[in-house]
C-alpha cells in the first residue's frame, strides 16, 4: 500500500476558456472542482491503476468537507485529518490552446498541535505502508523540517520514501535521507543554485528525478545518470504531470531504474491529455509507453 501525505490540500478548480486575456471578462465553457493536492493526485492516480493507496492530509473547513465527499464518491481510499485552518483553494484556467494559468491559495495557517496530530496518523498507517509519498507545500505554521521528520519517521520503519516539494523542505527532506526527491528543473535552481541534481544527492538523498516538462525528466540515482524522453510533445493540461510521475516512482520501487524512469515519463504523458489532475488517459498511456526513450548520460 502507498501511503500519501499532502500537506497543504485544495479544493482544484478549473475552467475551461477559449482564450485568456489578462483585463478582459472571460465567458467559462466548463466547470470542474474536485480534491486536489499534490498527494490526493497521486493517490487518484494509483487508485485509477489498481494501485492500493490510502491518502492522508490536514483539511478544514467547508471545502475540507468537499475535499471528503468528493474521495469518496471517486472510492479513493482517504483518511483526512480534521483541523481548524480552513482548506485553500486552487484554480486552472486552461485556454483552446492547452496553456494553463495557476492561481494557488496560501492555506490557512496549521497550529503545531494540528501538525503533531497528523505526524501521529503518519504513524498510525506506516505499519501497513509500502511506500511514503511527501507531496506539495507545507501549510502556514508547519515546521519547514515537517516532510523530513515523516522521512525519518519512515525510515525507522523501513519504508521507502518519495517526496515531491520545494524550498528549504526539499532540501531538508534530502538532508533527512529520502530515497527519491522530485523536482522540477525550477525548483532544483531555486533550492541548490544550479542545474546539477547531484547537489541534493550530496545532502543525502539515495535518488534525484527532475522533471523537465515536454522534455520529460533527468534522474541522478544509484545505478547512473539517465534522461527519459517521450516521443513526442502531448497537448493537454500539464497540470497533474508531475504527480503522475510521483506515482510511478512510487508504484515502481525496487524496479530498475530506466524502467521506472519509462514509466514516470509515460503516466506523466497520460496525465497531460486527460482533462483534469489525478487521471490518466489511457489511449495516450498505450501509445506512449514503449516509445519512451532512456538514455544514459
Amino acid at each position: 500500500m502507498i501511503l500519501t501525505v499532502t500537506g497543504n490540500p485544495a479544493l482544484d478548480v478549473s475552467y475551461r476558456v477559449e482564450d485568456l486575456r489578462p483585463g478582459h471578462t472571460h465567458r467559462v465553457r466548463t466547470v470542474h472542482e474536485r480534491a486536489g493536492g499534490k498527494g490526493l493526485n497521486v493517490s487518484r492516480v494509483l487508485h485509477e491503476r489498481g494501485v492500493p493507496t490510502l491518502a492522508l492530509g490536514p483539511v478544514g473547513g467547508i471545502l475540507g468537507d468537499s475535499l471528503r465527499a468528493d474521495l469518496a464518491e471517486a472510492g479513493v481510499p482517504h483518511d483526512l485529518l480534521p483541523v481548524a485552518a480552513p482548506t485553500r483553494m486552487t484554480i486552472a484556467v486552461v485556454d483552446d490552446g492547452g496553456d494553463a494559468t495557476l492561481f494557488t491559495e496560501p492555506g490557512g495557517p496549521l497550529s503545531p498541535v494540528d501538525w503533531e496530530r497528523l505526524v501521529a496518523l503518519v504513524r498510525r498507517h506506516l505499519a501497513g505502508a509500502d511506500v511514503l509519498v511527501c507531496s506539495g507545500s507545507l501549510p502556514p505554521g508547519a515546521p519547514v523540517d515537517g516532510y523530513a521528520d515523516l522521512v525519518r519517521l519512515a525510515k525507522g520503519t523501513g519504508v521507502p520514501t518519495v517526496v515531491d516539494t520545494s524550498g528549504a523542505a526539499l532540501l531538508a527532506a534530502a538532508a533527512a535521507g529520502a530515497d527519491v526527491v522530485k523536482p522540477n528543473l525550477g525548483e532544483l535552481r531555486e533550492a541548490v543554485g544550479s542545474d546539477d541534481p547531484a547537489a541534493l544527492t550530496d545532502l543525502g538523498a539515495t535518488a534525484v528525478v527532475v522533471s523537465l516538462g515536454v522534455d520529460g525528466v533527468r534522474a541522478h540515482t544509484p545505478g547512473g545518470t539517465f534522461t527519459a524522453r517521450p516521443p513526442s510533445r502531448v497537448a493537454g493540461n500539464p497540470t497533474g504531470a508531475g504527480d503522475a510521475a510521483v506515482a510511478a516512482l512510487a508504484h515502481t520501487v525496487g524496479a530498475d531504474w530506466p524502467d521506472r524512469l519509462r514509466t514516470a515519463v509515460a503516466w506523466s504523458a497520460a496525465a497531460v491529455a486527460a482533462p483534469l489532475a489525478g487521471t490518466l488517459d489511457g489511449t495516450v498511456l498505450a501509445e506512449v509507453f514503449d516509445r519512451v526513450v532512456v538514455t544514459r548520460t
